[in-house]
């Protein structure tokens, strides 16, 4: 059993081709993880009239990442022995890197197959150029810098084991540097499957506000998987600067009490 998790906020006139990329690479469920969409999406999703399709629709927004979290929940419910995510957004040419991650768990027996969006570092010095510091950082503390460079679950299409579903708390599956961190510390198998340069991705264009949340979000998740990795109580503070960014609009009540009324 595979599954595909989808998380899609107001992403009306992409959803349908994300899914149709999924179902190219042969993934028999696809779960549809609507997040306070104020758009069409959900009826985008309907109107493909799959019944390998499910959309599970949150009135109110999850916040960044739970989603994840509770598509990886449901997989592990219905027996799923490879989960892959990946965003509503990405309207690239992304089939060929789903098959290759899910070859990866499926016959190399990976655990955690990752995407690396960065074949060439940018050489100008900008946003994603210091978020990539930070990935380098938690990369190299997690002693996988030269198997993986500065991969991460946090940006690109990637795929789990069921292995990795068993050891790894749901809840944490919301904070993907901590998934890694984990993942590391519990000796799971750790692969880059595929390449795709970030551009190629097809995501949308974000407005700089959003962009620069987005980055405190990863930066402050990657100080938070560092903190794991090394047994310390964690924070998201580096230099004086604590990284916020939307971590704070992560709904963990939601996904916690999911969580429960379904494990009845």
């Amino acid at each position: 059993m595979i599954t595909a998790v989808i998380p899609a906020q107001n992403e009306e006139k992409r959803i349908g081709f994300v899914i149709r990329s999924a179902l190219e690479a042969e993934i028999d469920r696809i779960f549809v993880i609507i997040n306070g969409s104020r758009d069409r999406t959900y009826d985008e999703v309907e109107s493909l009239g799959d019944s390998r399709i499910k959309s599970y629709v949150f009135r109110e927004s999850l916040g960044i990442d739970v989603p994840r979290a509770i598509g990886a929940f449901e997989s592990y419910r219905i027996g799923a022995n490879t989960v892959v995510f990946v965003d509503g957004d990405m309207i690239g040419n992304i089939t060929p890197i789903l098959r290759n991650l899910i070859y990866s768990i499926e016959v190399l027996g990976s655990d955690l197959a990752l995407t690396n969006c960065y074949p060439k570092i940018p050489s100008s010095y900008g946003l994603s150029t210091y978020i990539l510091n930070f990935r380098y950082m938690l990369n190299e503390t997690l002693g996988i810098y030269s198997q993986v460079g500065v991969s991460s679950p946090s940006h690109g299409p990637h795929a789990v084991s069921r292995r990795l579903l068993e050891t790894i708390p749901f809840r944490e599956m919301a904070v993907p540097p901590v998934v890694l961190a984990l993942a590391v510390k519990s000796n799971l198998k750790i692969h880059v499957s595929s390449t795709i340069p970030h551009y190629k991705l097809g995501s949308k264009t974000k407005n700089p506000k959003h962009a620069e949340k987005i980055a405190e979000t990863i930066i402050g998740d990657c100080l938070e998987a560092i903190c794991v990795y090394l047994g310390k109580e964690r924070h998201r503070f580096f230099e004086g600067h604590e990284y916020i960014g939307y971590h704070d609009e992560r709904r963990w009540d939601i996904l916690e009490e999911y969580i429960k009324e379904s494990s009845v």
